[in-house]
């Protein structure tokens, strides 16, 4: 059971520094990243805090998918809820300022992409299952035959469209995300000698039952 505390912990740290990762990548101020831009635009039109939508866009893809046949794990519901709510708190706090300067703000967005591949490694290697996003993608890719990164292509096209028309920010910085974060993630990964491929994700059933024993053993 200890295992299983110490993947929990790894899950919680990892969904912490990617909300650290966007809040970074939003406050260097030269452009969203795609799903920051969509998440953005959808804020600005119902008046609420872009963690919040962050919330209500991760349970409503969450349930579409989940629908149409793929697995969801305990990571992908925590996924779903406490990225956005770190979000709010990280933004509320007024630790990390707006930036105004360019430069500035592109090693910023840079170093905020670094820490969501960090995040990613932590939260991946717990094993409790894929971002409602990148189930999306996965789901995509199975109906369309397209390969995955080809859906993901679209997916974050798409979502940059919308985002744009209903008010997020675009700019080069978004361009600048989109080209960077694979080139970030692998390189994080190529250090940390982290295959994502080789992790064998939980369903939520089973890491149910595993923390429900915990509980009743301990608690």
């Amino acid at each position: 059971m200890k295992a299983v505390v110490i993947r929990l912990f790894r899950l919680f740290f990892g969904l912490f520094l990617y909300a650290v990762g966007i809040v970074l990548t939003m406050q260097a101020h030269i452009g969203y990243a795609p799903w920051e831009v969509f998440h953005a635009g959808i804020a600005k039109v119902m008046g609420v805090q872009i963690g919040t939508v962050t919330i209500l866009v991760g349970l409503v893809i969450g349930i579409a998918v989940m629908l149409f046949g793929e697995p969801l794990g305990l990571g992908t519901v925590c996924n779903m809820v406490f990225v956005g709510l770190f979000m709010n708190i990280l933004l509320a706090s007024g630790l990390f300022a707006e930036l105004s300067n360019p430069v500035l703000g592109i090693v910023q967005l840079i170093a905020g992409l670094f820490v969501i591949s960090l995040a990613s490694y932590f939260y991946i290697s717990s094993g409790f299952g894929a971002g409602p996003r990148d189930s999306l993608m996965v789901l995509l890719s199975r109906k369309t035959k397209f390969s995955v990164g080809t859906c993901r292509g679209a997916i974050e096209v798409g979502v940059t469209a919308v985002g744009f028309l209903l008010g997020g920010f675009l700019g080069w910085g978004t361009l600048l995300s989109a080209v960077l974060i694979g080139f970030c993630i692998q390189i994080t990964f190529k250090v940390l000698h982290f295959d994502p491929k080789k992790v064998a994700h939980e369903d939520f059933v089973s890491s149910y039952r595993k923390l429900g024993a915990y509980v009743h053993k301990y608690v």
